[in-house]
């Protein structure tokens, strides 16, 4: 109850602004998109003119706000809020489930992780579990965490050939989501994954890529071998649930040859 009440207290107007200004549009296109005046969306953002249901819907669709955001939208209009929010877990979301395990279990003996919008675990192949074997134990608790896997010096990060390429694609991936998700745990992460430390790596250089680059591998040492793998992320068309939304599918595939084959 305190949960809600503490959203109540919010803004519609303050909320409207802030995603209008993250997603960087002014108040005259979003007029025209939403097909209202940009008078009228500047009477919202400074509490002049309440909206109805169906404008908080029609607005917040056309900045592309999250689904858990827009529930908050929603709170902060006055009506209550229309996304639900199932766990994973739940018979209701045994659809969702088959969807994945089809997924995961098609993907051997390749690696693929399903991810929340912080980048915990929520589920993994066994190639994945196996490839995530040899990192400290202490970085797979309850709900480990696959950039803090990938980045920690105890993680991977130990066996990445080319770490500081790595880590300046992922930060930078992470920072963008962060910007455009509204979601704080992300910034957390952020900060934590800029704090780590690499005594003898040069982090300040970007990927100059060659005549046959396609992507950017991740490269890893495994005893005497380097695997080369490339990552391709996939998340669910029209979510309609908080949950849902936020989850996306992680596949890794060999880059080369002789990858595909150690992983065979």
């Amino acid at each position: 109850m305190g949960a809600v009440v503490a959203m109540r207290e919010e803004s519609f107007g303050d909320l409207l602004r802030s995603w209008r200004q993250r997603r960087r549009v002014s108040q005259l296109d979003l007029g025209i998109e939403a097909e209202v005046s940009a008078r009228h969306i500047s009477f919202l953002e400074t509490g002049r003119a309440r909206p109805s249901r169906d404008m908080v819907m029609k607005l917040s669709e056309e900045l592309e706000v999250p689904l858990r955001h827009r529930n908050r939208m929603l709170i902060a209009a006055g009506y209550a809020p229309v996304f639900r929010e199932r766990g994973v877990g739940s018979p209701e979301m045994g659809i969702v489930r088959e969807a994945i395990d089809r997924i995961l279990a098609a993907h051997n003996p390749y690696p693929a992780v399903v991810v929340d919008v912080a980048w915990d675990l929520v589920a993994a192949n066994a190639a994945a579990e196996a490839f995530f074997g040899g990192i400290a134990p202490e970085l797979k608790g309850e709900r480990p965490n696959v950039l803090r896997m990938t980045l920690h010096p105890e993680g991977m990060a130990a066996n990445l050939v080319n770490l500081a390429e790595v880590r300046a694609h992922l930060v930078h991936r992470l920072r963008r989501h962060a910007e455009s998700s509204g979601e704080p745990r992300l910034a957390e992460l952020l900060e934590e994954l800029m704090s780590y430390e690499y005594p003898g790596v040069e982090l300040n250089v970007a990927h100059v890529p060659g005549p046959g680059d396609i992507l950017l591998p991740l490269r890893v040492r495994v005893g005497e071998r380097v695997l080369s793998m490339f990552t391709t992320i996939a998340t669910f068309g029209s979510p309609l649930d908080v949950t849902v939304s936020e989850l996306a599918i992680e596949t890794l595939w060999p880059a080369d040859a002789e990858t595909a084959a150690a992983f065979r």
